[in-house]
């Protein structure tokens, strides 16, 4: 790029009288003269019969394409007409015109008519606008500059501006203001400190535009600090400034501050937009300030935006996000025009309750909630658009709702969404997670673009699946379509390896990864590799293999050791793990039924006291066993000796049966602690709610039907053993996605490499 030009202190170019006025309608700009001032009517007659006003803008156009002479002013009203029509072919018509009338020569009017070309989206036109100017001024360059932004051109709008300067022009500050958004488009953070450099030495920083540009620019480099620096550089700060600054600590993860900041506006008597309250409220959603929400909420309405949709909408979204769902749902019930944005928070906003929602009943029934919004929306005169789709699908995905993904992805297809990389990757993920790997295959193949997302989704997909080969196979051609993995991708690697018991393998990726690729590791990297040396009851690496790590375990690590130990009968090492676990104080009620399970076993009755004075202390509840499934559209949920449901006295006869059948090809019962308010109790683990999902589903779903079951908590390894049986003796295909996994039985095996057996 060549060098910023030296330019007048107030870095700002005395333009000629007439690009800095419009001419007024009334007065003829100068024309060719080879255009004859023979007229058929009078000036009068021909401006009262060509006043835009006056006419309709189709009656104007055909006037003109019948050869009829105007003045240059009447061009413009003509040409916003094209730019509100987005007309590029009713403005080639009017520049057809404007050459055979000779006005070509009139700058004004030839820089708003590349203008126009700009905005309609034909930049072809308007560079061919801009080349055969008869002369060039800087609003000139600046509007191609423009042009190029809006139509996502950033790198042409930059190599106008290096056409600018060597034809020794000087920018003005809505010219630097053009280039700094497409710095920011282009994250060209070292072009944009060049020209903040420009800027500083020109004394232009103090400049509203300019100031807001720098702003947006070091907020879309993920420079914060240099956000606010050169947000409070501006003397006289509008709206804009404030909204900017504010949006830049959500996009930057500083809610607090974006908070902080909305106050300090308020205090300078600055009148937030819309969009400022909407920035805020997506802060108050990220810190789920409900109270603070609750007061913009009262603000809004002060200021008279009771009906704006976007602020109803960020605040129903707020209100669903902090468990509020009657008073949300209570906004959506009231406003008069619905728009596909709120039906998207909506679905979007009980999907986000799935996954932060503690009580997994509560978060099933919002994903619940959610299918019937979609439905609904379905039944209005609305489409769902990409977001619908990819929202949705995630619900399916946490719901485990085959049957409902299946009739998205139909309706995908047809609407032509599933094109969409975000509705194709949602598409496999949502496969994935309701155990149909071949379905999730199918659809990641089918995928015309795929992302760093969609590679990592279907290569973990492979391997919860028990497809270890699959999963190292599919990551090899990742590597070779040039895709960088990330993190994410190595847990699903290092998580296919622990299955497959690939020891050298996965010790050779985990390599790969911190030295080729300069990842940290993470917990869940040390997690997969402690889990694979479990499997293969090689207990002493993976005790030294935690020696030899750079954070410290947490309770997931130190669960699966104890799990290990147990099964392997090395209780001194599991005493060990267990005294780690409990430094921790784990909150997780399923932690302290593992550790409980271990030291009544061994008669260790002083520890169990410990425990159970830890549990109180920790005010940890007993374990909320819940299971449910999907039959038709329709949802229905399980708990422990459950009786409640009409076909309860059927169920449990089933189970009986299955329970003396399964025993004849080898099933062996086991007992296990369950936790009560005040004590502990060994009891039978046949009703569990898995077994009376199961149950259910055999009574109601046709014969060869698979079964798929969510769980809120780990299945028992009792439940594990008993399901494979069941699995040989219906000859069903069951799965069970449980709080750590996923368990696909077939035939007697599960995909989970019968680790489930250890819990």
């Amino acid at each position: 790029m060549a060098s910023l030009p030296s330019v007048a202190v107030n870095g700002t170019l005395k333009l000629e009288y007439e690009f800095r006025k419009p001419p007024p309608s009334s007065v003829a700009t100068e024309k060719s003269p080879s255009i004859s001032y023979q007229r058929s009517i009078t000036s009068t007659q021909l401006e009262a019969k060509l006043d835009p006003r006056c006419l309709d803008f189709q009656e104007a156009l055909s006037m003109l394409k019948e050869g009829t002479e105007i003045e240059s002013s009447f061009y413009v009203p003509l040409l916003k007409e094209c730019i509100y029509n987005n007309s590029a072919s009713e403005t080639q018509v009017i520049h057809a015109h404007i050459i055979k009338t000779g006005t070509h020569e009139d700058l004004f009017l030839m820089t708003f008519l590349l203008n126009v070309y700009a905005k309609c989206g034909v930049l072809e036109d308007a560079r061919k606008v801009f080349d055969q100017l008869p002369r060039r001024n800087v609003v000139s360059w600046t509007a191609l500059m423009t042009g190029y932004n809006h139509n996502s051109q950033p790198e042409l709008a930059i190599q106008v501006l290096q056409e600018l300067l060597e034809c020794g022009a000087y920018p003005t500050n809505y010219t630097l203001g053009a280039v700094l958004s497409a710095c920011s488009s282009l994250q060209a953070i070292e072009l944009g400190k060049q020209i903040h450099a420009y800027i500083i030495k020109y004394r232009i920083e103090s400049d509203a535009s300019v100031g807001n540009a720098l702003s947006s620019l070091y907020s879309k480099c993920g420079d914060l600090e240099s956000t606010i620096k050169a947000f409070w550089r501006i003397p006289e700060k509008n709206v804009i400034s404030w909204t900017t600054v504010i949006s830049a600590c959500g996009d930057n993860g500083d809610a607090k501050k974006g908070l902080w900041l909305f106050t300090q506006m308020l205090l300078e008597d600055a009148r937030p937009n819309e969009f400022t309250l909407t920035s805020v409220l997506s802060l108050c959603c990220v810190m789920q300030a409900l109270d603070v929400g609750e007061q913009i909420h009262s603000f809004s309405i002060k200021l008279g935006y009771e009906s704006n949709l976007p602020i109803k909408n960020s605040i129903m979204y707020l209100y669903l996000k902090c468990g509020w769902i009657d008073e949300a749902l209570k906004l959506f019930n009231g406003m008069e025009t619905v728009s596909l944005i709120t039906w998207n928070a909506m679905i979007a906003g009980h999907a986000q309750m799935m996954d932060t929602e503690k009580d997994y009943l509560l978060g099933h029934r919002s994903g619940t909630e959610a299918l019937n919004i979609f439905l609904k929306l379905n039944r209005s005169n609305m489409k769902p658009d990409l977001f619908t789709f990819s929202s949705i699908l995630t619900v399916c995905s946490n719901l485990a709702a085959l049957e409902q993904g299946e009739q998205i992805h139909a309706q995908a297809i047809k609407t032509g969404f599933l094109s969409d990389v975000i509705v194709g990757s949602a598409l496999v993920n949502m496969y994935n997670k309701c155990g149909n790997i071949e379905k999730a295959s199918k659809a990641f193949v089918e995928m015309t673009y795929r992302t760093l997302i969609s590679w990592t989704s279907m290569i973990t997909g492979f391997a919860q699946h028990g497809h270890s080969h699959q999963a190292l196979q599919l990551f090899e051609g990742m590597r070779l379509a040039g895709v960088k993995p990330n993190k994410i991708t190595f847990v699903g690697v290092l998580s296919a390896c622990s299955s497959a018991g690939l020891v050298d393998e996965a010790l050779s990726f985990f390599d790969m990864m911190k030295n080729k690729y300069q990842i940290k590791p993470v917990m869940d990297h040390y997690a997969c590799l402690i889990d694979m040396f479990v499997r293969l009851g090689r207990l002493d690496e993976a005790f030294e293999f935690i020696k030899g790590m750079h954070v410290e375990p947490n309770e997931f690590i130190w669960s699966i050791l104890i799990a290990g130990c147990r099964s392997q009968g090395k209780k001194e090492l599991g005493f060990y793990a267990a005294e780690r676990l409990l430094d921790l104080k784990p909150k997780d009620a399923e932690t302290y039924v593992l550790l409980l399970n271990m030291y009544l076993s061994a008669g260790r009755w002083k520890e169990v006291s410990r425990v159970r004075k830890l549990m109180r202390d920790e005010k940890v509840g007993r374990l909320k066993d819940w299971s449910w499934i999907s039959i038709k559209n329709k949802v229905f949920s399980f708990r422990p000796d459950d009786k409640s449901h009409s076909q309860s006295i059927e169920m449990y006869k089933l189970l009986e049966n299955l329970l003396d059948k399964v025993k004849t090809l080898g099933y062996v019962p086991q007992q296990s602690l369950e936790i009560a308010d005040e004590d502990e109790k060994v009891s039978s683990t046949s009703h569990h709610s898995e077994r009376l999902a199961i149950a259910f589903c055999l009574l109601k779903m046709p014969n060869g039907a698979h079964i798929r079951v969510m769980k809120s908590i780990s299945m028992c390894r009792d439940c594990h053993s008993f399901i494979k049986f069941v699995s040989v003796l219906t000859g069903r295909e069951i799965i069970i996605r449980d709080s750590k996994r996923l368990h696909k039985f077939t035939n007697g095996s599960c995909s989970c490499g019968d680790f489930g057996s250890l819990l």
